[in-house]
């Protein structure tokens, strides 16, 4: 049974558009570390398992660590992807998951880790700006990437608009990151990863355009 795991904190959009793809995927179970999450919600009107794992009912981050990986063990899931997963995980929690721990981030990385991104693309200066899939390592925002998606940074645009514009492409290239490692496609050599039966712009960069 191929069985994803998703991790919560908020709303769930990137949840959502991986729900809505659940491509080659038996069993979905959502887990927050928030018991006020809209994305809760929404996983149940998809018919999804839920869980809280509250980290305020925890004395450190070890013991919320702890106890966040028992009960994904308990699933077994081929993968675990973060999907606005609010919380900094430790080192051995990153180190249990390695190479089965995805996330999204909201900047062509290694440019603009952390949060922020999109005030801090605008106050740059910087021209084209995006998102990008990579599995997490212990450095923060620095593992190996797997996909990005690329949007020029108009002269209108607010960190706003430039959000929700990048958010559009999120939504886009996780659910094609997560179907390509559930079809076992996804191969890594230390930073590099590569992707099976894909070109080469498929696998680098979605970029809408200027018509955006």
């Amino acid at each position: 049974m191929e069985s994803l795991v998703i991790l919560i904190s908020g709303r769930g959009s990137n949840m959502q558009s991986l729900l809505e793809a659940r491509a080659r995927i038996d069993r979905v179970t959502v887990i927050s570390s928030n018991p006020d999450a809209v994305g809760l919600e929404t996983a149940r009107n998809y018919e999804v398992e839920t869980i809280v794992i509250d980290h305020r009912s925890y004395p450190d981050r070890q013991a919320f660590d702890t106890a966040l990986a028992e009960c994904i063990d308990a699933y077994q899931p081929k993968l675990i992807a973060l999907a606005g997963f609010m919380r900094i995980l430790s080192d051995h929690f990153v180190q249990h998951y390695q190479g089965r721990l995805m996330n999204i981030h909201p900047s062509l990385l290694p440019a603009l880790p952390g949060l922020g991104t999109h005030a801090r693309a605008l106050q740059e200066g910087i021209k084209i700006h995006g998102c990008t899939v990579h599995f997490v390592t212990p450095q923060l925002d620095h593992g190996p990437i797997v996909i990005q998606a690329a949007i020029p940074v108009l002269p209108r645009d607010t960190e706003e608009t430039l959000a929700t514009r990048v958010l559009q492409q999120e939504h886009l290239i996780y659910p094609q990151a997560v179907r390509w490692f559930m079809e076992d496609r996804i191969i890594m050599n230390e930073n590099h990863v590569e992707v099976l039966d894909s070109s080469i712009c498929e696998i680098t960069l979605y970029s809408p355009g200027l018509s955006e």
